[in-house]
């Protein structure tokens, strides 16, 4: 049987590096199509959770992992060498920045290191990590063919980016459409033939770089546009206006708008991140990307503008900022997961505690998390802890918070998400950012 044929049957072995946010829901769906898959993680503690059929990431089913580890469809394992006997390789590893945002590429080159190893003939291998363009080509290309193995003849290299949007019950994996590019053509036909199985649309572009545009267009679209919102925020504060309903009232527009909200700055992995990757490989061809500089100010700002705002409630009440009580409702960087990647929340904590206050939080979806080496616990909602509180700050819009019983218990609210919109007696209470700073006192 010939290897393209093979790829499009049930025989393929099939290898993701990283069972994080990407490679463990990319793992489950190939699992689901009837395809065995190895998972290749370097945390020991994850690889036990998995070959238990243990979940840890949000948007897997935990009914469904456990259905294709019992069935043998899903493995993991630390030992690379199982490449040897792969057909396809997804490396789903981390991009982070470095703290000058440049690409911290330590993961990706780690991965190579060891695909590097047991490069054989007729391996596929797909990126799904996001990139700066050039990446497939310019970085991994030539450490792969220094194997002695053609690429598009002897092995087959594409980009292929994740467009994972944890918490949306709508789009998941399956359902999400895949860009797709290789490095030949025949790279391209390799990839899809595999992942045509896995996803519901493929969609081929011409090149690995254009696919690893396509991704820092999503996203960098999104930035900007947040940055937009966000100074749009700071602008009505001052002109009185109430911003959110600005924007609901720009939405009614059948054309030309897309709705975007402002908010207490970026979070996640993608959107804080992403646009900097490709700002720093522009840089190289000594070319300033302007809207992503600016936006990144604004958006960078946005935690401080929060605690401005809370400076000014509690000045109307004659408290100062030092030495109160303060509480974040909502830790996660956004509603209703528990992911905590970039929160702007983290920015606003140790922001308060800088000017000396003393902070806790509440956060149903993140019972704790480690701050400066302790370990901080989420505190229950009461209504004597509330009272016992100057303040209040809704970072984060969960969904499952009862925040009419914020309001009528706490001493002053500072929302950032317009998550007190629609409520009572706020009057006097209530500092919505970006809407129009109007407090009864």
């Amino acid at each position: 049987m010939k290897f393209l044929e093979k790829l499009k049957t049930k025989d393929t072995e099939f290898c993701v590096i990283g069972l994080g946010y990407v490679g463990l829901p990319l793992a489950v769906e190939v699992a689901k199509v009837g395809i065995k898959v190895t998972g290749i993680e370097v945390d020991k503690e994850k690889v036990k959770k998995i070959n238990k059929g243990i979940n840890y990431i949000g948007d897997v089913k935990d009914e469904e992992l456990k259905a294709a580890v019992d069935k043998g469809l899903i493995s993991a394992t630390t030992d690379f060498s199982v490449i040897k006997k792969m057909d396809v390789v997804s490396i789903c590893v981390p991009t982070p920045l470095n703290k000058l945002k440049d690409p911290d590429m330590s993961f990706i080159t780690s991965a190579l290191d060891e695909i590097e190893k047991y490069m054989h003939k007729d391996l596929v291998i797909i990126l799904e990590s996001t990139t700066y363009p050039g990446t497939t080509r310019e970085f991994m290309l030539p450490r792969l063919e220094r194997s002695g193995l053609k690429c598009g003849k002897d092995f087959y290299l594409a980009f292929s980016p994740e467009r994972v949007d944890p918490g949306n019950p709508v789009y998941l994996t399956k359902n999400t459409p895949k860009v797709l590019g290789g490095i030949t053509a025949a790279c391209t036909k390799h990839s899809i033939a595999i992942y045509d199985q896995i996803f519901d649309e493929m969609v081929p572009v011409s090149s690995a770089e254009a696919a690893e545009m396509a991704k820092l267009l999503e996203n960098t679209f999104r930035m900007i546009n947040i940055g937009w919102v966000n100074e749009l925020a700071i602008m009505c504060d001052r002109l009185g206006v109430d911003a959110w309903e600005v924007i609901d009232a720009a939405a009614t527009k059948p054309f030309g708008f897309m709705k975007f909200y402002p908010g207490p700055g970026l979070g996640g992995h993608c959107i804080p991140i992403d646009p900097h990757y490709l700002s720093w490989k522009m840089k190289t061809l000594n070319y300033k990307t302007k809207f992503i500089d600016l936006a990144a100010e604004v958006n960078t700002s946005m935690p401080e503008y929060v605690v401005h705002t809370l400076m000014d409630g509690m000045n109307m009440q004659k408290k100062p900022l030092n030495g109160s009580s303060v509480m974040l409702i909502g830790m996660a960087y956004k509603n209703d997961i528990d992911d905590l990647r970039e929160s702007p929340a983290f920015d606003v904590y140790n922001l308060l505690e800088s000017r000396g206050a003393t902070v806790c939080y509440h956060d149903p979806y993140c019972p704790k998390f480690e701050h400066f080496e302790t370990m901080v616990e989420s505190v229950p909602l009461t209504a004597e802890l509330l009272r016992s509180l100057d303040a209040v700050v809704i970072t984060t819009a969960h969904k499952n918070i009862d925040y009419q019983f914020v309001v009528d218990h706490a001493n002053l609210v500072i929302d950032s998400r317009n998550a007190t919109k629609d409520l009572k007696n706020i009057e006097g209470k209530v500092l919505r950012m970006g809407g129009g700073r109007t407090m009864d006192y």
